[in-house]
């Protein structure tokens, strides 16, 4: 029977993978926590397997962007400390029921579930205080804290496991003296929160780039994200290849300039000695961002760089693979070791983020050596 993954899959590289998680402990100090992020399926690596992976690596703590992605880790048998970075106010009880541990951003969402935690007569629930130290995204701002400190020192139903906030440009030398501004003012927020609390809650305010550019201001706990996944934020600082987007051709096609143009909109050029092209089962509808298409984007096969033709489709992708000994059945990365999600990133003047959060989970993940 016919199986998409068949044809197309996201390789997990667990090698690569643990070599990461190694470089990025080796810069902490033994006592510092690491949290690692896998929301968004995992930055499109795969929830369930990844969490699994780092929680046997030793990770301290996880972190999902929503509830649902954290009951998820629950079912399928995580047992790690899972953080809620984005908890809302609607679902308290599943957060409770499931043993999550959410972010409050603000006096609303503390007050909304101490008074879940109080109808079900639960104490000492541990939360996570977000500080708003220049992001300005979500989280207490410096003059909110006053009110903050007043409720929670007389709120038995939580206890602050960690005051946290979120760098904005750690990966920007030009934009040094605002992170080190942002690291000076959750060191005084955070020391002036605590000072109601009756114990030491843990510090955390290092991501990736943090952790690679100001290992110094590590506190208590440091949050991986995209650097477990392979992304640097130091130039020339090649991390190990996490993910391989790849498939295998389905079809070749010898083609003159007589048989017409390629794809929608005839925007597929032959040329005037003849075109080959290769046909792979991954669109857009995969993650393949549209604007690669007509030779902007490249990807391999048997060593050789082929650029695309023609538009790529929902679910199919023409390449041009003239010159090359390319056959049906061939593997093709779409990217991996070459291109890697950095250099697609360039190309589409984006992010790496977007690009791996793209595939989606119709694409089969698979964990290899």
């Amino acid at each position: 029977m016919y199986r998409k993954d068949d044809f197309s899959r996201l390789e997990i590289n667990l090698n690569g993978c643990l070599d990461n998680y190694r470089y990025f402990r080796s810069r902490l100090k033994d006592q510092t926590r690491l949290l690692v992020l896998v929301k968004a399926n995992a930055y499109g690596h795969g929830a369930v397997q990844f969490a699994s992976l780092m929680e046997e690596a030793g990770a301290d703590y996880l972190a999902v962007a929503y509830p649902v992605e954290g009951i998820e880790l629950r079912e399928a048998g995580i047992k790690a400390p899972i953080m809620v970075l984005t908890a809302g106010t609607d679902f308290f009880n599943e957060i409770i029921d499931n043993s999550l541990e959410p972010g409050i951003p603000n006096l609303y969402s503390l007050k909304a579930l101490c008074e879940v935690l109080e109808k079900r007569g639960v104490t000492d629930f541990p939360v996570h205080i977000k500080l708003d130290t220049g992001m300005h995204r979500l989280g207490f701002m410096t003059e909110e804290l006053g009110e903050l400190m007043d409720f929670i020192k007389d709120c038995p139903q939580v206890k602050v496991k960690s005051i946290y906030s979120h760098l904005a440009a750690a990966d920007d030398p030009d934009s040094d003296d605002f992170t080190l501004g942002q690291i000076a003012l959750f060191k005084e927020n955070a020391d002036r929160l605590s000072s109601v609390l009756a114990h030491k809650p843990l510090y955390h305010i290092l991501n990736s780039a943090g952790i690679e550019r100001f290992p110094e201001y590590q506190f208590d706990m440091v949050r991986l994200g995209i650097g477990i996944y392979g992304v640097s934020a130091i130039a020339g600082n090649h991390l190990s290849t996490v993910a391989s987007f790849k498939c295998k051709i389905l079809q070749i096609k010898s083609l003159s300039q007589a048989d017409g143009t390629i794809g929608y909109g005839r925007h597929g050029k032959i040329d005037p000695e003849g075109t080959v092209i290769a046909t792979i089962p991954v669109g857009y509808a995969d993650g393949l961002d549209r604007h690669l298409s007509c030779g902007k984007g490249y990807f391999t096969v048997n060593g050789h760089r082929v650029p695309t033709i023609g538009n790529i489709c929902m679910d199919m992708t023409m390449l041009d693979v003239t010159g090359t000994d390319a056959k049906v059945g061939d593997t093709v990365t779409i990217f991996g070791e070459d291109p890697t999600v950095t250099d697609l990133a360039r190309i589409l003047d984006t992010i790496p983020y977007e690009i791996l959060t793209s595939v989606p989970r119709r694409i089969e993940r698979i964990i290899v050596k």
